[in-house]
């Protein structure tokens, strides 16, 4: 698990103030790093073209150039000169061991870095950096972002586009930019590259976590004399869409559930052997899953949910009930994907805010929810599901395109219905369920697009081993 900061810019001025490293040498920590990732990749002689921005971003480019001088082809670009103190200051330097800069873009470059700008940057690029972003970010070397891709802002929303990278190599932290559902098609894989001192040091508190994958714990059974009510009871209530019902048992099942009782009043056709059937919440229930597939709620039904001292998982129509506030009153997780969240936040009377808005600032619309709840936890679906619980935000990047297609969630409910049911925490329960999900994504072999919900139920027997 790693720290997540909105930005860095108090962690540098510790490293001012507090271990006498100035401007100067953490940005000569920055470039090496750079130039130690080029150099592991790259033979001697290799195309490297960098295109640095005017400030203390292009200012990093710039100092990589001077490390990589006469070792690579170097091809440095400064569309917009050298304006910071700091970006005049290591040209000078550059042009010292003999450097230069290129005028035009090359056709082509074995190794392609985007240092223009970097986080903070929240103008809107003009049409002469679009045109420069796109240009960058077609070319066919490996392409390196310095930081944060060029044009993400502040929230890591395109603005109107930004650097598609391979590789974004980020100074000193990771940044919450770099984790929105936008920029997951810019930013590549995330490395961190340390600025003169070690990242426990570097790093302060943090509110804001990656999850990754040695975060995972199986519920392993460890007593050779345990039985199936070890691992507890779900009770999965049955809607109008029976058949989300069904993947949620089956997945509390995989996940490992001793027992899994349906519950409707309607008798199930083709039900599995292994699972059973009431027309109301069974005694020895040790948790619940309503609301995937359910249609219109019953009331009844939800008064008695919110009298029962039992943890639930809290999915879909729910979110658009008025009901739902009985139940977020009490230890659960819910679990929105973003349009359902935002019908979510206009039900409880949050916020009025549509998709785009929610998608826009993932991490503050979670935090803020998850303040007003403090028993609930929220898994916010997407690209990098957010989870959230108090003042605690953790973010799961592990998730691949193979959960583009119905049921994923209802797996996901099951998977922490099954571990609410075997005794683990609303929080660790959210964040495990998560993580078993997206690593069945990740252990899935055949076609993305031919993936099901059922596949990846399969593919949970798998995660462990």
């Amino acid at each position: 698990m790693q720290k997540i900061f909105a930005h860095c810019y108090d962690l540098d001025k510790r490293c001012y103030d507090v271990y006498g490293l100035n401007e100067d040498i953490l940005m000569e920590h920055a470039a090496d790093g750079m130039a130690r990732y080029i150099r592991a990749r790259f033979e001697k002689g290799a195309r490297v073209l960098i295109a640095a921005g005017p400030g203390n971003n292009g200012a990093d480019g710039v100092t990589l150039a001077r490390l990589l001088w006469s070792d690579y082809e170097v091809m440095l670009h400064l569309p917009y000169g050298a304006k910071s103190d700091m970006a005049k200051t290591q040209l000078a330097r550059f042009e010292a061991v003999g450097g230069g800069c290129e005028t035009f873009l090359p056709d082509r470059a074995d190794v392609v870095v985007d240092a223009l700008f970097g986080a903070g940057f929240d103008r809107p690029l003009d049409e002469k950096s679009v045109r420069l972003v796109e240009r960058l970010s077609a070319m066919k070397g490996l392409r390196i972002a310095c930081d944060i891709p060029s044009g993400l802002d502040s929230k890591g929303i395109p603005n109107p586009v930004a650097f598609e990278a391979d590789v974004t190599l980020t100074m000193g932290a990771l940044k919450e930019a770099l984790f929105s559902d936008a920029a997951k098609r810019h930013t590549g894989e995330i490395e961190v590259v340390d600025l003169g001192v070690s990242r426990t040091l570097y790093e302060d508190h943090a509110e804001s976590f990656l999850l990754e994958i040695g975060d995972f714990r199986p519920p392993y059974r460890l007593d050779p004399a345990s039985h199936k009510g070890h691992f507890g009871h779900l009770a999965v209530v049955v809607g109008q869409m029976e058949g989300a019902a069904r993947l949620c048992a089956r997945a509390a099942q995989r996940m490992g559930a001793g027992l899994v009782t349906l519950v409707t009043r309607k008798k199930l056709a083709g039900l599995e052997a292994s699972l059973m059937q009431r027309d109301g919440l069974p005694q020895g229930a040790s948790a619940v899953a309503v609301g995937m597939g359910l249609g219109e709620a019953d009331a009844a039904l939800i008064e008695e949910l919110a009298n029962r001292p039992l943890p639930m998982v809290i999915d879909a129509d729910l979110c658009r009930s008025p009901l739902v506030e009985k139940l977020l009153a009490k230890s659960c997780v819910i679990t929105p994907h973003p349009k359902e969240f935002a019908a979510l936040l206009h039900t409880v009377g949050m916020a009025e805010v549509t998709v785009e808005e929610v998608q826009a600032d993932r991490f503050g619309w979670a935090g803020r929810f998850a303040r007003a709840y403090p028993e609930a936890v929220l898994v916010l679906k997407g690209a990098h599901t957010v989870i959230a619980h108090r003042h605690l935000l953790y973010v799961n990047p592990l998730g691949t395109p193979v959960l583009s297609q119905g049921g994923s969630g209802d797996v996901l409910d099951g998977l922490i219905g099954g571990l609410l049911a075997q005794g683990f925490g609303p929080l660790q329960a959210a964040m495990q369920g998560s993580l078993a999900l997206a690593l069945a994504a990740r252990r899935y072999r055949g076609a993305d697009f031919s993936a099901t919900a059922e596949d990846m139920i399969e593919e949970i027997r798998w995660i462990a081993s």
